[in-house]
């Protein structure tokens, strides 16, 4: 009688199989920014299109490139590159010159990615770092937003008759003018161009928690926290919820697997620092927006947040180190 032998390949724990892989998930980020992309282009025009179009071929050039000369297997199949595209053109205004753009995909992909060892590595999220570099690099360039004849009759009335650009909500609101709730919900107003409809970002998000794409802490968190800073300053929550980058961060950029806390705990943490240092910049500091800046400081604390947060085991010292 004869007897097969079998080859056991044994890894270590944890054994889990899932048909969910990052190609998935990443997909599902895209699909959940199809609606405010559609309100960028029907505010913008193709303007928005063309800049979304270089920033994500810039981002999978880069990605590409940069695995080829460190001799590691290729990953821009898996959509990372892709989302880190969409999300950093997502939060330049339409004016911005191309080859600025493709500076920023470079510090995105290269310079925070790649170079820390690519998807899982990097110590903050790769377009918010992107977008920072940009504006500290290009300040004026990156505050030149664009009028456009469908945006709010008060952003228009505020910038005058001939102007082309003029400041975004937030900026107005420091010279003591209030763009309408409304206007901002749907996006008939100037900024970014991924940030200007609340309700677009809304829907996204809400797709993405449908999903299980991401947990609703840090989203929830994020903007309660934003919400009540404003009543406690006298000004209209709504009015911030809806303005800057708040939507986008919340959803789209504060949730990053990678920079984010992974216990329960701990994306509450994380989300109300993040709404913290948002009003805080917000009210208090030279530049109308803080959501990126907040977001980095917060990616910063992550491990810290998740050493504070993490499971102790009773009897074990250090939560089971030794």
């Amino acid at each position: 009688m004869s007897t097969k032998h079998t080859n056991l390949i044994v890894s270590s724990s944890p054994h889990v199989c899932d048909p969910v892989d990052t190609k998935t998930i990443m997909r599902a980020v895209v699909i959940a920014l199809v609606p405010a992309f559609a309100v960028s282009c029907s505010v913008f025009g193709i303007t928005a299109l063309s800049m979304v179009a270089v920033c994500v071929a810039a981002c999978v050039l880069f990605e590409a490139a940069c695995r080829k000369l460190l001799n590691r297997p290729q990953t821009i199949g898996d959509w990372s590159a892709v989302v880190t595209g969409v999300i950093l053109a997502f939060n330049l205004p339409s004016t911005l010159p191309y080859w600025m753009a493709v500076i920023g995909c470079f510090a995105a992909l290269v310079l925070v990615k790649q170079l820390f060892g690519g998807l899982g590595q990097n110590f903050a999220n790769p377009a918010i770092v992107g977008r920072i570099v940009l504006f500290i690099a290009f300040a004026t360039p990156m505050t030149n937003w664009e009028i456009t004849p469908r945006m709010s009759s008060v952003i228009r009335e505020a910038a005058g008759a001939d102007a082309v650009t003029g400041a975004t909500p937030l900026g107005l609101l420091n010279k003591g003018i209030e763009v309408p709730v409304n206007d901002m919900a749907i996006g008939f107003i100037n900024g970014s161009l991924g940030e200007i409809s609340a309700v677009a970002l809304l829907l996204g998000g809400i797709y993405l928690i449908y999903r299980k794409v991401i947990t609703w802490e840090i989203p929830v968190a994020f903007l309660a926290t934003v919400a009540v800073l404003a009543v406690l300053m006298g000004q209209n929550p709504l009015f911030h919820l809806c303005a800057g980058g708040a939507m986008l961060g919340a959803f789209f950029m504060a949730t990053d697997y990678v920079t984010s806390p992974m216990t329960g705990k701990g994306k509450l943490i994380f989300g109300i620092g993040c709404g913290i240092m948002t009003m805080l910049i917000r009210q208090f500091g030279s530049y109308p927006e803080g959501v990126s800046f907040a977001i980095l400081l917060m990616n910063i604390l992550t491990p810290h947040i998740d050493n504070w947060t993490k499971t102790k085991l009773n009897g074990v010292q250090n939560g089971g180190a030794k």
